[in-house]
């Protein structure tokens, strides 16, 4: 039997069936700011990175280190929950990624700024400090650093300047 007419017989039954492998499938989970630890096994996958881990006892950090030469550290709390991201590299990353609903949150509190707080040009550093959400970001062309922490998952005696 022709598969063609199979589906032109069976339409409804082939598109419950394409919904259910579609729910099926497994979509990408990244390892943001607030996330768990799982995800960053995603992450890697997602940058074709290698990965290494160091359990620093108070914090576990996972080097992600792409293709490109991109690094980004994910620190995940003993409870599982990445408590900041620090990256660098030729290049910045996803923000949005990175930092997942906190991301709004950065970008209406850079907005936010006035000039005198925040110059809005071009290369200019970004520093974001609110109760929520710490951001610095720096770079140019071919050398971006940067880091961004939850202040209330930082696991008491990490210092925030661990975060790098």
């Amino acid at each position: 039997m022709n598969i063609f007419r199979l589906v032109g017989n069976h339409g409804k039954v082939t598109r419950v069936l394409l919904s259910a492998l579609l729910l099926a499938l497994p979509l990408p989970a990244m390892a943001v700011l607030g996330d768990n630890a799982a995800s960053v096994l995603t992450d890697q996958a997602r940058m074709k990175g290698t990965l290494r881990s160091v359990d620093n006892r108070t914090y576990v950090m996972h080097e992600i280190t792409s293709a490109t030469g991109t690094v980004v550290r994910e620190f995940v709390s003993p409870a599982g929950v990445v408590f900041g991201v620090a990256w660098e590299g030729q290049f910045p990353p996803d923000l949005q990624q990175l930092l997942g609903p906190y991301y709004q949150q950065a970008q209406r509190a850079e907005q936010a700024a006035t000039p005198q707080q925040q110059p809005h040009r071009r290369g200019a550093p970004v520093v974001i400090e609110t109760s929520g959400l710490v951001m610095h970001e720096t770079g140019h062309m071919r050398s971006f650093h940067g880091q961004a922490y939850i202040p209330q998952l930082v696991p008491q005696g990490v210092q925030v300047s661990e975060i790098h």
